[in-house]
């Protein structure tokens, strides 16, 4: 085996290969520096790794690596990629790995580049000779924004583990369910005229008005009819987050938008989500037609759920010793499950940390995540 990196140098060299996701161009970065050094370390562990382009990207790759032959096993999981950050707000250089009170401060330390520096440190203390069942490591492109790299993954469907661990920070606590994540802009475009005849135009702003009545009722319909107890909002949400329209008093408004943020539980997925804000839409869309148009304001993400009482949450619940939870943000988890594995979101660092200015690591993670990643790879692969 080759010479790799000690915990520190592996963290400090991911941080310092930028990787940030951005819908818009001039902020978005490919992810392959991290890509290749992951590549290395994996290879000269003696995994077999691949790198693969992901479509619908700019310049981006999912790497896998593999150890062992067959069915089953573990698959570990995480992204390669970060948000991106504010200059004005961090006091330290988020690319550069600072120590300071029993952390580690940058840029991806917790969410979540340093999962996979970890993952290399538990493998270096593992006879891997003595694998029964294979590993395998995703390390994936563009969670942070459209998540094409876990859906290009499922959907190849090159591996079929039995159990899934996805390392975003939980604080050791094993996830077993989710929301999901479904942004609409809604726009109403009428005709403009003189305010003072009202009838030789289509106020846009008074269409919206009809719009936002039934949007309501479908709120209503939604914590009605659905439910789900383990979330401390126990329904489908739906916030109306941004409204504009209309430029001058003594003018008829031509154009008016509307932007709601929905969070379905997971017995409702996002294809069924976009055709309940269509159906209940469709009565004035049929009164104005050609008016509204409903678009996503960027990629959603589905909701997830494992099974609590399951073996793989069961005994992951017991080895980190923390009940299993349910969180309100979303992960690659409901891609992933796709591969029929049981499937766990966790991982060390706490998500308050993740996306926020001077994200950091508290280094009492290390030794904890290290420990664990090693008795959940001897049960799944080796025992």
């Amino acid at each position: 085996m080759k010479t790799l990196p000690d915990i520190k140098s592996s963290f400090s060299q991911l941080i310092a290969a930028p990787s940030i996701s951005a819908l818009e161009a001039d902020q978005d970065m490919s992810n392959k520096a991290v890509i290749e050094l992951l590549h290395t370390w994996f290879t000269d562990l003696g995994m077999q790794c691949q790198s693969v382009p992901v479509a619908n990207t700019r310049n981006k790759h999912n790497l896998v690596a593999s150890f062992g032959q067959g069915q089953g096993g573990l698959l570990l999981a995480g992204h390669t990629d970060t948000v991106p950050f504010d200059e004005g707000r961090w006091s330290q250089n988020p690319f550069l790995l600072t120590e300071k009170d029993n952390r580690w401060y940058g840029l991806g330390t917790c969410d979540m580049k340093g999962f996979f520096a970890l993952v290399l440190e538990a493998l270096k203390e593992l006879p891997m000779d003595k694998f029964q069942r294979p590993l395998h490591i995703l390390a994936s492109a563009d969670e942070e924004t459209t998540m094409n790299g876990a859906k290009a993954f499922a959907e190849a469907k090159s591996i079929a583990p039995d159990y899934a661990i996805i390392g975003e920070p939980t604080s050791l606590k094993p996830v077993y369910m989710h929301k999901g994540h479904l942004t609409q802009g809604i726009r109403v475009t009428g005709r403009s005229g003189h305010s003072s005849d009202p009838a030789k135009g289509l106020n846009a702003i008074e269409v919206m008005h009809q719009v936002t009545g039934q949007l309501l009722k479908l709120k209503q319909h939604l914590a009605d009819n659905y439910r789900e107890d383990a979330f401390s909002v126990p329904y489908p949400t739906m916030n109306f987050g941004h409204v504009h329209g209309g430029d001058a008093a003594n003018r008829i408004c031509g154009c008016c938008d509307l932007h709601i943020d929905l969070r379905p539980i997971p017995s409702l997925a996002l294809a069924d989500l976009e055709l309940m804000v269509a159906n209940y839409l469709e009565p004035i869309c049929s009164q104005y037609p050609g008016a509204i148009s409903i678009a996503p304001l960027y990629p959603g993400s589905e909701p997830f759920a494992d099974k609590k009482d399951g073996s793989w949450t069961q005994l992951v619940a017991k080895l980190s010793d923390a009940q299993p939870e349910v969180v309100n943000y979303a992960t690659e988890a409901p891609y992933i499950s796709q591969l029929g594995c049981q499937t766990l979101v966790l991982g060390p660092g706490s998500i308050e940390q993740a996306h926020q200015p001077d994200e950091f690591l508290d280094l009492s993670y290390i030794t904890r995540t290290k420990a664990l990643l090693k008795e959940l790879i001897y049960h799944a692969c080796i025992k």
